[in-house]
């Protein structure tokens, strides 16, 4: 049922439409969030907002730190390498070993390393970690083999089932290729890259496909607690799929939340301009000024009224040199138009509840109850 309800937020998410500077700043922002995720659970200490500001300017780090910064480019030209191979190729959608050691070189390019780490080469000894034992360094190359063939081998005949097949794929590749642990250094960066490849193979949104990785991270003691029940279970692995399809459902949701506030923004500018399409007047610009500002997302609890004129330069530039009494009455306007509302204590919301009149007509089965 997850799987299901995973292939059809999917759609949902891939089918909104949103201004190409909301596209881009959500492009960011979940880029920003997948790639904190995967280098914060190995230990990376940068803020989500500082791997933001690093991949958008490419902000620089103080020397002791810019380590970390490159850990971040990493995994950035990693999934910028990985777009790129889909977008020109059919082949890119399949998993194979020399891709998977390729990951594994760019992840650790330019990074400390210790000198028996080779990036991109399987490792030469035997490896613990916590309490499990990776798989003999002598049979790393054919287990990495086995399991491309075995994961490329996962097929759905279904159109509506794609994405779903894809996410059961790169779960267990994730966990498969773990339990491998075929190189020295890098392996729990590499496995999430490779699920980020599948993701997007199977025609997920590229601003959902690292979902998971954020999701790893903000449940990281569970993470780790499911990935060594599985390693001690003998190979089931239903629990883990269980515990990431529901992180992915539940990512998903807050997701599409995000996108709906998106939307609801532009709506409510477009609402905003067609009240006062036929108003030209130096008055009617402020006053369409002022409720465009108050309908921005981040107001949606209300402002108090002593901050409205500070809000913007622009607003600033209209109102100081008027007196309090045209924001009163500028306020009454659109409190008459049906633009605004006051809330206690002192404060005003834009009324953006007007736009449910824009949505289909449904009974309300809670009016019933």
């Amino acid at each position: 049922m997850n799987l299901g309800a995973v292939q059809s937020k999917c759609e949902h998410v891939a089918n909104a439409l949103v201004p190409p500077t909301v596209a881009e700043e959500l492009y960011h922002l979940y880029l920003a969030k997948g790639i904190h995720g995967t280098t914060s659970i190995e230990g990376n200490t940068l803020s989500e907002d500082e791997v933001r500001q690093r991949i958008v300017t490419k902000k620089r780090l103080p020397k002791s730190q810019e380590y970390q910064g490159q850990e971040i480019d990493n995994i950035v030209n990693a999934c910028n390498e990985i777009a790129d191979t889909l977008l020109h190729s059919e082949a890119g959608v399949r998993l194979e070993p020399m891709a998977i050691r390729r990951y594994n070189a760019v992840i650790l390019n330019n990074l400390p390393l210790r000198e028996d780490v080779h990036p991109g080469e399987f490792r030469r000894h035997n490896v613990g970690v916590a309490d499990y034992r990776g798989a003999p360094p002598e049979d790393c190359p054919y287990l990495l083999e086995k399991l491309c063939e075995w994961i490329n081998s996962i097929t759905s005949e279904e159109d509506d089932e794609v994405i779903a097949t894809g996410v059961l794929r790169a779960i267990l590749a994730h966990l498969y290729f773990v339990w491998i642990h075929p190189f020295t250094d890098g392996n729990g960066r590499t496995a999430r890259l490779m699920e980020v490849q599948i993701l997007l193979g199977a025609g997920m949104p590229t601003i959902a496909a690292h979902l998971l990785s954020n999701f790893y991270n903000q449940t990281r003691p569970e993470y780790y607690r499911q990935l060594s029940i599985a390693s001690k279970s003998g190979g089931k692995v239903l629990p883990f799929v269980e515990y990431a399809v529901q992180g992915l459902v539940d990512s998903l949701d807050r997701q599409i939340k995000r996108i709906r506030l998106y939307q609801w923004g532009v709506a409510w500018r477009d609402y905003v301009y067609q009240c006062f399409r036929n108003l030209k007047t130096p008055a009617a610009h402020r006053r369409r000024t002022l409720a465009l500002e108050l309908g921005r997302n981040k107001y949606r609890n209300g402002v108090p009224l002593r901050e409205l004129i500070t809000l913007t330069p622009d607003l600033a530039l209209e109102y100081t040199p008027k007196t309090p009494k045209t924001l009163s009455r500028d306020l009454n306007v659109l409190r008459r138009m049906g633009l605004i509302v006051r809330i206690p204590p002192g404060k005003v919301v834009a009324k953006r509840s007007m736009l449910w009149s824009l949505l289909p007509e449904r009974l309300d089965k809670r009016r019933r109850r």
